[in-house]
């Protein structure tokens, strides 16, 4: 089992203080036992374009906020955060574990619809990481939208995939106006590449007057909603159930039937 908690909150417009010490009232009230807190993307600040005001380095306040609060609380503690690294910027998804060593991963497909291509620059290495025995994909917001990311890798010579993972993870900064897309999406997933697929998006407005109305959920690898909560700030934890899911793979072996294909 995985015991996974997420946080879906609402959060102070470019106000990094504010949301450390938000965050950190919320991380230190949680009293049933987890392994794993995902708070959503660009968490510190909101999904700002102005990386050049509040960008920090990887031995920045906010990553050592949470080296500091993952290895107190003994959790991995992950989210996104404004990363600026060789002149560059970029939304950088940080898994923090309980030893104060992390794994990165910048966000593959920029929102242009919003600019954020013209501020920031886009990764290009996907991130599998591991948890209690579950191998998790990392993936952060408009990532969601292009399905070759995120699929599972492909089968080998025998017809077997390699390395499947068992959870696709993606946080978010989501606007309700396009809800329907994704929650449609996150199920499209869970179902498509047999896997749980965790969801944390952020509820309330901006600086910019978008508004957002969370809708994080927990799907099963059948496309079963186990948690979905809308518009309002929640703290939920939840265990995943490793053998449902080796149970499903193994009744229903539609991955072998999975296209080859190489990522450029």
């Amino acid at each position: 089992m995985l015991t996974v908690t997420l946080i879906q909150t609402n959060l102070h417009w470019e106000d990094r203080e504010a949301n450390l010490a938000m965050l950190q009232n919320k991380i230190e009230n949680i009293e049933v036992h987890t392994d794993l807190i995902i708070l959503p993307e660009m968490f510190s600040t909101g999904f700002s374009m102005q990386p050049q005001l509040f960008a920090e380095t990887m031995d920045g306040e906010t990553v050592e906020w949470m080296r500091s609060m993952a290895i107190e609380k003994k959790v991995i503690l992950c989210g996104s955060v404004i990363i600026t690294e060789n002149g560059k910027y970029f939304n950088r998804f940080i898994w923090m574990q309980p030893n104060g060593h992390y794994e990165v991963y910048d966000k593959r497909h920029l929102f242009g619809f919003a600019g954020e291509d013209l501020h920031y620059s886009a990764g290009n290495k996907q991130l599998y990481v591991h948890a209690k025995g579950f191998c998790i994909y990392c993936l952060v917001c408009y990532d969601l939208r292009f399905p070759v990311w995120g699929r599972q890798p492909p089968p080998d010579k025998s017809g077997i995939a390699n390395s499947l993972y068992d959870i696709q993870l993606v946080v978010a900064n989501w606007p309700e106006k396009r809800a329907r897309a994704w929650k449609t999406l996150l199920v499209a997933r869970a179902i498509e590449n047999q896997a749980y697929v965790i969801g944390v998006n952020r509820v309330g407005e901006d600086g910019n007057g978008n508004y957002y109305g969370g809708n994080s959920m927990i799907i099963d690898p059948m496309g079963e909603v186990l948690y979905h909560k809308e518009e309002v700030e929640d703290i939920f934890t939840f265990a995943i159930d490793k053998e449902r899911l080796s149970d499903i793979r193994a009744k229903l072996p539609f991955l072998k039937d999975a296209d080859n294909f190489r990522l450029e």
